[in-house]
């Protein structure tokens, strides 16, 4: 029988990337990826409209995610990567070379968490999931259109 916890778990998990033994927050950001090449056909929009739809989901999902582990910012939850790699493509075409920086940088901000990431996290509930890799999202789309303007390919 299908739960509403299970189907939480589901989506937090990124249909079980994050439930990965090593990096999973790494498969859940490759998943971002696979989403980034469903989109390439498609509309801009549309891939707005999803990564903003994505970002609300995700607060809620990781919110009640965090109750069924009881756990705050459980590695297994990564819809909020997912979330920000989307974010970080926004800005670009979605192209091999911009999947790849924004792969490294998203990955590398996420990580490090440069000021003001780390603080980011005290948010409450679901926000403090989702904040800071908003915020990476936001560094790595800040850099890859500073990239995509000064290097022509």
């Amino acid at each position: 029988m299908i739960t509403k916890d299970k189907i939480i778990k589901v989506l937090a998990t990124g249909f079980g990337a994050g439930l990965s033994p090593v990096m999973p927050g790494t498969a859940g950001t490759l998943l971002g990826v696979l989403i980034c090449l469903a989109f390439l056909p498609l509309p801009w929009i549309f891939r707005l409209f999803f990564t903003i739809v994505l970002t609300a989901a995700a607060i809620y999902v990781s919110h009640r995610a965090e109750e069924i582990y009881q756990k705050k910012d459980d590695q297994r939850i990564v819809i909020d990567e997912i979330a920000g790699f989307l974010l970080a493509m926004l800005p670009v075409a979605i192209n091999f070379l911009n999947l790849a920086l924004a792969f490294v940088l998203f990955r590398m901000f996420d990580i490090w968490k440069p000021y003001p990431l780390r603080k980011f996290q005290e948010f409450p509930s679901g926000w403090g999931v989702v904040a800071d890799d908003i915020g990476a999202g936001i560094y790595a789309a800040a850099i890859l259109i500073l990239f995509n303007f000064f290097v022509k390919f």
